[in-house]
Order: C-alpha cells, then structure tokens, then sequence
C-alpha cells in the first residue's frame, strides 16, 4: 500500500494548521502573480522598458507554472513533499526579493519565473496534500479553504499593489510580501507532518488521459474555465461602454465581485458534500444564464452589478469543486492529476480569454457572452457524463 494511502486511511486526525499555513501561502503566490497589473508603470519606467514587455513578466510566470506542474512529479521522484512544500515557499521568497532588487529588466524576469515555478509546483501538489492533512470527507473543505486564501488575494491584490506602489514604491510593494512569505514558510514548518513519498514516478502526466473518465472531466473542467475567461476578462469594457457605469461605479463592481467570490468559497463545500455532481453541474448553468441575461439587461447598472456579484460568488467557488473532483477521483495519483489540471486550467484561461478578444473586437461584446454561454453549457453536458463515468 502507497504513503498516500496509509496517511488517507490511517491518519484521521486533522492537520488545520497545515491547511491553514498553506493557505497563507497561497495568499502570498496569488497576490504575487497578480501585483505587477496595477503596477506596470512604474516598473516599465524605472527598468527602461516597455509597459509591454514589462507585463510579459505576468506571462512567464503562467508558462513557467504549466511546465513545472507537467514535470514537477518526475523531477521531485522521492522527495518528502513536505520539504518540496517548503522549497517553493522559499522560491517565492527568493522571487520577491529578486524582483523588489532587480537591477535590470533580465533579472525581474528571472523573479517572475521563479514565482512562476512555485505557482505550478505549489497547485499542482494541493489537492494530494489535501488528502493527506485531513480526512477523506472534509478534503473539500480544506481546498475551499485553499481557495479562500486564492480569492481574497485576488481581491485585495491589485488595489493593495497600487497603494503601496504610490505610497512606498513598486519595489517596496513587492518587498512587503517576503516576511509574509518567511512567516509561511516557518508556519509549515511547525504545522506540517512529514509526507514520504514512496511512489515512483509511473511516466508523464498525460497517461492520466488513458483513463475515459479522467479525459472527459478535464474537458469539462476546460470548458468551465475557457467559458468563464472569454466574459469575465472583458467585464470592464463591458461595463465603461455599454452599462456606462463611473470610475467609482466600476470599483464598486469589482469589489463586489470579490467579495461575493470570498464568500463563495465559504460555503461550497457544504453544498459539494451533500450534492457533488449537481453542484458542479449547476455554477456553469447558473453562469450561462447568467451571461445570457446580460445581454438583455446590459445597459440597467443595478441588475448589472447584482448578476455580476453572483457570477462572482459561483466562479470563485467552482475551483474547489473541480479540485475535489480531482481528489475523488484519482486518490492515488493527485500529485500527478494536480500537475495536469494545472495545465489544463492555464491553458483553457489562455484560450478563453484570447476568442473572446478576438470576438469582442471583431463582432461585438453580445457575441463574446453568447460564446461564454455555449462554453458553459458545453460545460454542464460534460460534467454529467463525467459523472455517468464516475
């Protein structure tokens, strides 16, 4: 029998400082990765370069984490996960220390990429750390509260960056997030139990997709994403062009969104636990009908920010959803199937948010939300039979 299994099965007690700890982590690598949007200026004017090309700082840290999430379970072989936790919570101190002292527009790269790997490295190894910290049925729990740590930084994350960027510098706003980093990293190291890994790795992730029930979740879950990031990557214009909402407005809308995302995150592991598939089923529905209404109600601010706060309190939510599908369904492989839904996850919100440019630009925004809707639907059919498979 696996370590993995032993710990699911043998070790019911709860470890929720590690949970917690981690999650603090999780805090930090978001609010990291996010950051350089609210302070691409700066950083641009005082490296010397293009606000362009300062913001392919955000881009490869999304490539780095795809391939280390792809490669991650070979490279570590029989590394204790629990040192492999603590070895990418020092990469992201190192990444903002890097980045806060970058002499030079290579090496804030370099910093990005660092952030990048601890990023992949750190969600791809979530929800197999996940089973085991705590048992099997509050495994949906624990991530709700992994993603709780996601979205508050996603909230908080961009007007946090342009705060402190006016008040004590880009490079200051980057500094301030290393001692939230150390206090992580000491944090797991008293909170976590030592993780064997005796498994040896069994080839790449993809052979992941032999298995029918694993090709036509991780579709689903593409899906879900892509349908999600082809509308809400568009929101502001939506709202500047058509709703016409204020400069105030808008903020007030985002922070919405935020807020009703956070407490999305609360309570989705309750309705997982009682109802899995037809929860995961209805957010994409939810989220179609949705993206359909506003079509029709585009142009009305309060029915607007109202359907939009929803959206944001079943979007947010839905990665905890698709996170303990992937516990359930590949216990014994969650390290493995973490690193390819990574992938999938970075790959659809590329593909997602790209066609729905394209369709902004070209044919209008009601073209983009139809096509989020087709998406999500598209979603809801294969989640049920993914769950005719399971």
């Amino acid at each position: 029998m696996s370590t993995l299994s032993q710990t699911t099965q043998s070790n019911e007690r709860a470890y929720w400082g590690g949970i917690f700890a981690m999650t603090l982590c999780v805090f930090v690598l978001i609010a990291s990765e996010c950051m350089p949007v609210s302070l691409l200026t700066p950083i641009a004017h005082d490296l010397g370069v293009t606000e362009g090309l300062a913001g392919q700082g955000i881009a490869i840290s999304g490539a780095l984490a795809v391939l280390t999430s792809l490669s991650l379970t070979r490279i570590a072989g029989n590394m204790n996960r629990k040192t492999l936790l603590l070895g990418m919570t020092a990469l992201m101190a190192a990444s903002g220390l890097l980045i806060a002292f970058a002499s030079s527009y290579l090496v804030y790269m370099v910093g990005r990429a660092l952030i990048g790997i601890a990023i992949g490295g750190f969600w791809s190894m979530s929800a197999a750390t996940a089973i085991r910290l705590v048992p099997q049925h509050q495994v949906s729990r624990a991530l709700a509260i992994f993603n709780g740590g996601n979205a508050l930084a996603t909230v908080v994350a961009a007007p946090l960056g342009s705060y402190l960027g006016a008040t004590i510098g880009w490079r200051g706003a980057f500094l301030c997030l290393v001692p939230v980093a150390m206090i992580a990293f000491i944090w797991q190291c008293f909170s976590l139990p030592m993780m064997e890994n005796d498994r040896a790795a069994q080839g790449t992730v993809l052979r992941l997709f032999r298995q029918p029930v694993v090709r036509v979740g991780l579709l689903a879950c593409g899906l879900f994403f892509m349908g999600q990031f082809a509308l809400f990557t568009y929101v502001r214009p939506f709202l500047e062009t058509v709703t016409q909402v204020s400069a105030s407005g808008l903020s007030l809308i985002l922070l919405t969104i935020g807020i009703a995302g956070f407490i999305g995150t609360l309570i989705i592991a309750a309705f997982l636990n009682a109802r899995f598939y037809q929860t995961l089923m209805a957010i994409p529905l939810l989220m179609a009908i949705i993206a359909g209404v506003l079509i029709l109600t585009g142009h009305s601010v309060w029915i607007v920010a109202l359907l939009l706060g929803l959206w944001g309190l079943l979007a947010t939510a839905a990665p905890t959803g698709w996170w303990t599908w992937l516990a359930r369904t590949l216990p014994e492989d969650a390290e493995a199937g973490g690193g390819l839904m990574v992938a999938v996850i970075q790959l659809s919100i590329a593909l997602g948010s790209t066609a729905g440019g394209m369709v902004f630009d070209n044919v209008g925004w009601q073209s983009t939300f139809g096509m989020s809707a087709i998406l999500l639907l598209s979603a809801v059919v294969l989640t049920f039979f993914t769950a005719r498979k399971r």
